[in-house]
């Protein structure tokens, strides 16, 4: 099956700065190649991913990687403002991320796992799997008016693709030096590389690609799982 992104709007919705880098920028890349207007919301600020020696004013520093980020992309950015460690599954956040969907207006939408390791990325999860059907609610109100249909949802790859069974794989080959730039520009992160507790970024990046690739018989591929309630996923 080949897929085609022309004229689509996706939206990854994910936990923290660098989390579209590791997961899915290969796939924005190629969608905003093939013709596609892509965008990125970020819930989280980033904020407890300390380096050594620590960074001032750190949420303030991963906000400006994450635009720097973006731009190479050209994708639209949005931001939830949520300390690390302090997201959860709310009538507040998920009203908070229905309006932006709204306002970016997305036909498909990439979210983390379910099944994901880390606790935001689960929490974020769940919110994006009901602000995609709330986004075309007309009973549930915010500022901008409900979508005519809700968007495709998509799970993202796990990090280290740990309780991950792909349905679908993205042949990304073309655009890993994208996701290499992307991730780049986070170098607070990148920083952290010497912390025995912290897995460098770049190695766990480029060895999911290849894994998922060669699962797929490609160099590199992102993986991804269609929510069951979206039955347009068999036609991508």
């Amino acid at each position: 099956m080949k897929l085609n992104f022309l004229q689509e709007r996706i939206l990854a919705v994910v936990a923290h700065p660098d989390d579209a880098e590791l997961l899915c920028a290969g796939t924005l890349a190629r969608a905003h190649h093939e013709g596609a207007t892509v965008g990125i919301c970020v819930l989280c600020q980033g904020d407890k991913g300390q380096p050594e020696p620590p960074i001032e004013k750190l949420a303030e520093v991963r906000r400006q990687e994450m635009q720097t980020a973006a731009k190479l992309l050209g994708a639209d950015l949005f931001f939830g403002e949520n300390p690390d460690g302090a997201l959860f599954d709310s009538l507040e956040q998920r009203r908070n991320l229905t309006e932006i969907m709204r306002q970016f207006s997305p036909t498909l939408v990439l979210a983390h796992s379910q099944t994901d390791y880390h606790a935001d990325h689960r929490a974020a999860s769940a919110i994006t799997e009901a602000a995609t059907w709330f986004s075309a609610s007309t009973g549930n109100q915010t500022q901008s008016s409900a979508l005519n249909q809700p968007p495709v949802l998509w799970w993202m790859d796990t990090v280290n693709m740990t309780q991950f069974e792909p349905h679908l794989y993205i042949d990304i080959s073309e655009y890993v030096s994208t996701k290499l730039d992307m991730l780049n520009c986070h170098q607070s992160q990148l920083q952290r590389g010497k912390d025995s507790s912290f897995s460098p970024l770049q190695d766990l990046m480029l060895q999911q690609c290849r894994v998922r690739g060669t699962q797929s018989g490609v160099p590199s591929a992102e993986a991804f799982q269609c929510h069951i309630a979206w039955k347009r996923c068999s036609a991508w």
